[in-house]
Parts: structure tokens; C-alpha cells; sequence
């Protein structure tokens, strides 16, 4: 398969599948490059592959730093709403030559990985009235010093 620029791909990615918006991709692409740099600072080898978990563990972050609160609503307004969404695009990244994978690679390896609420708005939510705040940890006394 020819190789083709990130740019061409998602020109055809979108025109042949309108379900995500083309700055989702453009997000993909670099919670990829967010995932991989993750685990070489991690592991301090270079990542040749993430798998599916991995890079949605990815997507996660990277999107919680750069969007905070606001991830559900930018991700919805690309068409995206679910773990599984994140695979169908990273699939068709995939079959535009953009993206690699290995044999064991599917895309049931993004289903349920996560809950997109959980993730991205239960950060955010408040406290709930009622609901006990932690203590913070009681203080041992220190014995009066002089400063004589």
C-alpha cells in the first residue's frame, strides 16, 4: 500500500466516512504522539507500537490536559462519544495507510475500555452536599522550642 500525507488521508477519510469531523483525527494523531512519548518517559525505550488500551489510556489524558471540562463537548461536536468510536477512527487511520497495526490489533480492543462520563466528567463534577469531605490528617503536637 502507498503511503499517502496525513493531510490527502483525511481529506478521503472524511469525504467516505462524514460520521467524525477531521480535527478528531487531527486530535488522534496526537494523543498518539502524547501516548508514545508517555511510555518511552515511562519505559525509557522508544514505543514502536500502542495498543488499542493503551492509546484510549492516552486519548484520556491528553484530552483532560487540553481541554479539561470541556472534552465531551468538543469530542461531540467531532462525532465522538465512545472508546469505540476512537477505534472505528483509529481503524480507518488504518486502512488510509496513516496508521499501523499487528495482527493481534482489533477493533473490539476499544470496546468498553472506558466510560466516556466517568472519564471526562466526573473529574469535574462537584462534591456532592452531604457526602463527607476527607480529613485531612491530625497534626502531632510539637513541643514548645525556646529561643533563648
Amino acid at each position: 500500500m502507498q503511503k499517502i500525507g496525513f493531510a490527502e488521508a483525511l481529506e478521503s477519510l472524511v469525504a467516505n466516512d462524514p460520521r467524525y469531523h477531521r480535527d478528531g483525527y487531527i486530535f488522534l494523531r496526537d494523543a498518539l504522539d502524547f501516548t508514545t512519548k508517555q511510555q518511552k518517559r515511562i519505559k525509557g525505550v522508544s514505543v514502536r507500537h500502542v495498543t488499542g488500551p493503551e492509546l484510549l489510556d492516552g486519548v484520556r489524558q491528553y484530552a483532560l490536559k487540553e481541554f479539561g471540562p470541556m472534552v465531551m463537548t468538543v469530542f461531540d461536536s467531532w462525532g465522538i462519544h465512545s472508546c469505540e468510536d476512537i477505534g472505528h477512527m483509529v481503524f480507518n487511520l488504518i486502512a488510509a495507510g496513516v496508521f499501523g497495526k499487528t495482527e493481534e490489533d482489533s477493533i473490539k480492543d476499544f470496546k468498553n475500555v472506558y466510560n466516556f462520563e466517568e472519564a471526562f466528567v466526573t473529574p469535574f463534577a462537584p462534591a456532592k452536599p452531604g457526602s463527607p469531605k476527607p480529613s485531612p490528617e491530625p497534626s502531632a503536637a510539637k513541643p514548645a522550642t525556646s529561643s533563648k
